[in-house]
């Protein structure tokens, strides 16, 4: 794999006003998501990470196609399935990722049937703050075709934490998805084939039937669409 070389440097998150917000989301609504990775590989080097809950591995090739020592931060609930596990050791082998794998507090092993709120909370957004403290900036593979509550995902924003957020495929077109994904074989999560084309924690993720929203086998029976990590 050939890296394009950039500068990395590390430093505090600069504030970013609503005016240079909408400067950059304009300047990348169109460019290809390498053109976005590689601005946030330059503004904040070693403080940037990649979030990923391997679905594929679309948003890791990518960003390790030009920096492969990237951090991949992974967050272990203990209720994956285990075809996302495999995913993650596929991709542990094929891109000898600077995987951290963030795991929660211990909880009781059924807060997910008392609570989806609570156990996505002790799992998911508790164990991301913690793995992304210290850094600035972070990627995620958000895309505005997921559902409708993430129609307006821009490519560039500042989180509850006061971090970057960067969603470099935000936008990208799915037929040129698509193409990347079939040229570079990118690995995909078995179980988006199988009718799961948005997939979490075993508990709470059921097929979706065709013609649904995407994330409508999230949390069946409740008017939960996000988890929360990216609220």
């Amino acid at each position: 794999m050939t890296a394009t070389t950039t500068t990395i440097r590390t430093r505090s998150t600069p504030k970013l006003s609503a005016a240079d917000l909408g400067r950059l989301n304009t300047r990348f609504e169109s460019a290809h998501p390498t053109a976005v990775i590689l601005w946030a590989i330059g503004e904040y080097g070693q403080d940037l990470a990649l979030a990923t809950s391997f679905s594929d591995t679309l948003l890791v090739d990518l960003a390790l196609s030009v920096n492969p020592d990237m951090e991949v931060v992974f967050l272990d609930t203990g209720f994956h399935f285990s075809e996302t596990l495999e995913v993650l050791k596929q991709a542990q082998v094929r891109y000898e990722m600077n995987l951290r794998v963030e795991q929660p507090d211990p909880t009781g092993e059924d807060l997910w049937a008392s609570g989806t709120e609570a156990c996505c909370a002790a799992r998911k957004i508790r164990t991301l703050d913690s793995a992304l403290a210290g850094k600035s900036a972070w990627l995620s593979g958000l895309r505005r075709t997921d559902s409708s509550d993430r129609k307006r995902t821009p490519i560039i924003e500042i989180d509850r934490r006061g971090l970057i957020k960067v969603n470099p495929i935000a936008a990208w077109p799915a037929d040129e998805v698509a193409a990347y994904m079939d040229e570079r074989d990118v690995i995909v999560n078995p179980l988006t084939l199988e009718g799961y084309p948005s997939i979490g924690c075993w508990p709470c993720t059921e097929r979706t039937s065709t013609g649904n929203d995407a994330r409508s086998g999230r949390w069946p029976g409740s008017p939960k669409t996000e988890c929360g990590i990216h609220l």
